[in-house]
């Protein structure tokens, strides 16, 4: 069996995670993204996670699922516990980035947020105004999001060019735009985790 590790994320963390093993230098961590599309139909995660699973057993030493429940109301930790491989903690990459105290502050302040991360903004167009159909029927908009109060951008980075694309994102849906920066929070922590416990070559994180 191989001595290489693999990491089966879904997509929208694919620029953060290999940012993390750039980084740190895990050269033995493989990265394989499922497509972030599948959040539109969470109820086909838990299948896609498992077909990646027991594709990979027995080609690599160790195997993590960069996922977060991701509204599968538990089916994907069902399919982890039988396939005995451990996932990132929390609900949502909005939980773990924020950090599950943070998190609960802020859905407590105003339940009625619709939360972005640096890949939804960058994708925004095409996940939610075009795949919700909401560039060819405006008149959804309300039927979506006419119970939000306002759009919280959750930044991992400090990249300029996405804060007009996530004050333009607030704009389309009509709600009222806070950003508020968490860095990669639970993902860095629970990857170092895995990578340290599953490795001889243990890293500190350097990202």
């Amino acid at each position: 069996m191989s001595a290489r590790s693999l990491i089966i994320a879904c997509g929208a963390l694919a620029r953060e995670i290999a940012g993390l093993k750039q980084a740190n230098g895990w050269t033995w961590v493989e990265i394989q993204c499922l497509p972030a599309d599948l959040h539109n139909r969470p109820e086909r995660i838990p299948a896609a996670v498992r077909s990646a699973i027991q594709q990979a057993r027995g080609h690599y030493s160790a195997l993590f699922v960069a996922y977060g429940d991701c509204g599968t109301g538990g089916a994907l930790d069902r399919v982890l516990a039988e396939e005995q491989v451990e996932r990132l903690p929390g609900a949502h990459c909005y939980a773990f980035y924020a950090g599950p105290e943070q998190f609960a502050e802020l859905a407590a302040e105003e339940p009625g947020t619709f939360y972005l991360t640096d890949f939804l903004a960058r994708h925004f167009e095409r996940l939610v105004m075009q795949e919700l159909g909401l560039r060819a029927h405006p008149e959804l908009r309300d039927l979506y999001f006419g119970h939000y109060r306002r759009l919280l951008w959750l930044t991992q980075s400090a990249d300029p060019a996405l804060e007009p694309l996530a004050r333009a994102a607030a704009e389309s849906l009509g709600l009222e735009y806070r950003q508020q920066y968490t860095g990669l929070g639970d993902l860095s922590t629970s990857l170092l985790r895995f990578v340290n416990a599953t490795s001889d070559r243990p890293t500190a994180e350097t990202f």
